[in-house]
């Protein structure tokens, strides 16, 4: 049995910037388990770059106006206290990764460079050409090594462990011996990114993002809160979803339709392709519905982002790594044709209950979170781009801060009989999966939830579509208990993996179809053709879901918090 003071799950740039926090506290011992080798996670696939107030491109922009820009974008539905504190705190946390030695592109007086970005009245979105996570995480990472930060790498989080509302410690799955492991912590930093597999191929998000975080969490008592919120990006390329930065819009590129019309002007006059997300995203849909894409009106139809008039200057040296994409995996260069896109699952806004913003504590005592697993309501119904990285540089240090002052005022609770039966329930787990010689393909039962999720609760929303997705997921679930795995080793069964993995986007799934079906309104990146208008009076508030005894959800509300903005119709 392993023993932290603290333990961090999960190696993406809030995970590493709550070790790094840890680590710098003299007298603390931290831990971060991953199940992937920590430069790998998906805070490395974010291109665009990073929010903050820094004046370097617009001298006349505000916090107050980032923190207005945030609470339109989220369409009123994000806590606007948190979001204050957020906005405040960005340009810090920027500053500080340019100390630490993050390089960022710079301007011709040196300062670093900041781009426009969709939603926002200036240009603050600061960046390393197209490569601004991978930036951020290799120079966390270096730091974490610096301060001491013990890595577990290919550790799979199985359970969390908590007696009596408070924290205890974790069951890992150690993917190298084929063995369970447990971990005795104080207090233990959930930052395990989003859940974009839940819809497979159609998602920016690599292959490691399966909420594995957000189904430990709920079972361990934890409230998932705006579950439905999902974010679909405008620019995925067109065959395979892989994300094409929104710094392409930021640096001027437009949107056109197989009309060669600039279309953004109709559904936003003033942003144009620099409208928020959501707005972008239904556009583009709703003129592959109404004929006007490229190959009819399928799945595989699709609009064009083009850049030809950018040149290769601005081409080359800010957003080669975007070409390079688009030459690879949709064999066109963007030097001299458009390139096919369209919307694809991005982000997922919902997430685990934060109920403290300033240290990132959840209602289990010793438990905190960060990043996308996270919901400390700053993003709503719709995350801006660049907030999230900010998100992740921000409460990353406030989760580990919050965590490392916890571990200084709290004893280790005795939870050895109960880390030791979880184990043993999960040893006989693993026997008994991999014995089974019938049953569904694992395999099976993902694409079938991909289908379900993707057809029937995506972009755009309805009441029977959505009751259909939720009866399939339910009997997802029945077929998941009996389920065919395959393969009988310890070492490195990725298959078992896999099958933990797809438990997780299971209970995500449901509830994020439960949530959209609750939410009986438009509003943000939740989009219902039969509840087509914002319904403020009775759906300003957190959706906040809880598992019962029974294994059912128990949905709750709880009111937004305002301080200065009172809700209006958002225009772009």
């Amino acid at each position: 049995m392993e023993q932290f003071d603290v333990l961090v799950v999960g190696s993406g740039g809030a995970g590493m910037r709550a070790a790094l926090e840890v680590g710098r506290r003299k007298g603390l011992n931290v831990a971060l388990i991953t199940k992937i080798f920590p430069t790998r996670s998906a805070t490395a696939m974010a291109q665009g770059g990073v929010n903050a107030c820094l004046n370097n491109v617009a001298p006349e922009d505000t916090i107050e106006t980032h923190t207005f820009d945030t609470v339109k974008g989220s369409d009123y539905l994000g806590d606007q206290d948190a979001i204050e504190f957020f906005c405040s705190k960005c340009p810090e946390g920027v500053l500080e990764m340019d100390h630490m030695g993050a390089p960022f592109s710079r301007t011709a007086e040196n300062k670093i460079a900041q781009r426009n970005f969709g939603g926002q009245s200036y240009p603050r979105t600061s960046y390393s050409a197209d490569k601004t996570g991978h930036v951020i995480l290799h120079t966390t990472y270096e730091q974490c090594l610096k301060e001491g930060v013990h890595f577990l790498q290919e550790w799979y989080l199985l359970d969390l462990i908590q007696v009596d509302g408070v924290l205890g410690g974790a069951v890992i799955w150690n993917m190298k011996k084929g063995k369970v492991e447990t971990i005795k912590a104080k207090a233990i930093v959930m930052s395990t990114g989003g859940a974009g597999r839940i819809f497979w191929t159609r998602t920016t998000n690599p292959f490691l993002s399966t909420g594995d975080g957000m189904a430990a969490a709920f079972r361990a008592g934890c409230g998932l809160k705006d579950m439905e919120m999902i974010q679909f990006h405008p620019t995925g390329l067109g065959k395979t979803g892989i994300l094409m930065s929104e710094a392409v819009r930021g640096e001027g590129g437009y949107l056109l339709n197989s009309e060669g019309e600039r279309f953004m002007k109709k559904y936003a006059p003033n942003k144009m392709e620099l409208a928020s997300r959501d707005v972008v995203a239904k556009a583009i849909e709703v003129e592959i519905a109404e004929g006007r894409g490229f190959g009819g009106t399928g799945l595989d139809a699709y609009v064009v982002a083009d850049l030809r008039h950018l040149g290769p200057e601005v081409i080359i040296e800010k957003l080669h790594g975007i070409r390079d994409l688009a030459m690879c995996f949709e064999h066109c260069d963007p030097l001299v044709q458009p390139v096919p896109i369209r919307p694809t699952n991005h982000y997922i806004m919902g997430g685990i209950d934060v109920v403290d913003y300033k240290t990132c504590a959840t209602e289990i005592n010793g438990l905190f979170a960060s990043g996308e697993c996270s919901n400390i309501s700053i993003h709503g119904a719709n995350r801006l781009g660049g907030n999230s990285l900010a998100d992740g540089v921000v409460f990353g240090k406030v989760s580990g801060a919050g965590a490392a002052d916890y571990a200084e005022k709290h004893d280790q609770i005795n939870c050895d009989a109960e880390l030791q039966a979880c184990a043993e329930a999960w040893e006989g787990k693993f026997k008994e999966v991999t014995g089974r010689t019938a049953g569904r393909p694992v395999v099976e039962i993902r694409d079938a939830l991909a289908n379900a999720m993707w057809n029937k609760c995506g972009i755009f929303r309805d009441e029977a579509r959505m009751t259909e997705a939720l009866n399939e997921v339910n009997a997802l679930i029945e077929d998941y208990k009996t389920c065919y795995v395959g393969d009988t080793e310890r070492n490195y069964n990725m298959a078992f993996v896999n099958y933990c993995e797809i438990g997780s986007m299971l209970t995500v799934a449901k509830a994020i179809v439960s949530g959209a079906l609750w939410r009986k309104e438009s509003r943000g990146a939740h989009t219902r053709d039969d509840y087509t208008k914002r319904d403020d009076e009775n759906y300003l508030v957190h959706s906040i879901q809880k598992l019962r005894e029974d294994g059912e959800y128990e949905m709750s509300t709880r009111p937004v918090v305002f301080t200065k903005y009172q809700p209006e119709e958002r225009k772009y």
